[in-house]
């Protein structure tokens, strides 16, 4: 028979201290972002590479982060690396670890993206007197980005519902951390979590109608 008492006061009380959290969370999923589109850009174009070096090196990096958990990626970058004396913080291994995935997983939508553009808009650009490096980034990156604007959106939310993951190498200052430690305070498991789960939620759907309401004003022609 369910004998559980609820007590909401207590965790509404802490609801500033989750919010923090939160804002760690959100600030640790946008450096991921936009460290794994940098390293997924050059990934994608290694996979593309007739250099032998270059595209096994993308090739391994991508097969790696698609097909091992995160976790594991996680512990990697603070267990794996510290037992080889690379000390990293909890919250630099957590940014690491799903900057590395992202960058695995964003690598194939680019090249996807990329393959998708023809090429004769690369020898039109050259035509017109660009460079390659000119055509490339001023014709062929405009037009990936917009090709998987959608796909970067889901990477986005995936990276933000990650975190959570930080509490598994000590991280207590993201919102997962923050639960985790009044949780231990308290031992008011089912409110604390809930709520915690509501401001996961929240920011999700943030995101995802952010992504939908800026593309309806970018892509309208």
């Amino acid at each position: 028979m369910l004998n559980y008492t609820f007590q909401w006061r207590q965790a509404f009380n802490a609801l500033p201290d989750m919010l923090w959290g939160a804002l760690v969370s959100l600030q640790i999923a946008v450096l991921s972002m936009v460290i794994g589109v940098i390293f997924a850009l050059f990934l994608a174009l290694g996979r593309q590479s007739n250099n032998k070096v270059f595209h096994s090196f993308s090739t391994g990096w991508v097969e790696l982060a698609r097909n091992t958990p995160g976790l594991f990626q996680i512990y990697m970058m603070y267990f794996g690396l510290g037992s080889l004396g690379i000390l990293l913080n909890s919250y630099v291994a957590l940014l690491a670890g799903i900057a590395f995935n992202n960058a695995g997983y964003l690598a194939e939508t680019f090249r996807g993206g990329l393959r998708a553009i023809p090429f004769t808009q690369t020898r039109a650009a050259r035509s017109l007197g660009m460079s390659a490096p000119q055509a490339f980034c001023l014709i062929v990156l405009p037009q990936m980005f917009r090709i998987v604007f959608y796909p970067l959106t889901n990477q986005m939310v995936w990276s933000l519902l990650m975190t959570s993951l930080g509490v598994t190498v000590g991280l207590n200052t993201d919102l997962t951390g923050v639960t985790q430690d009044l949780n231990a305070r308290t031992f008011r498991t089912f409110e604390f979590f809930a709520i915690a789960g509501v401001i996961f939620y929240a920011m999700a759907k943030i995101i995802t109608l952010s992504s939908r309401l800026f593309a309806s004003r970018l892509f309208r022609y």
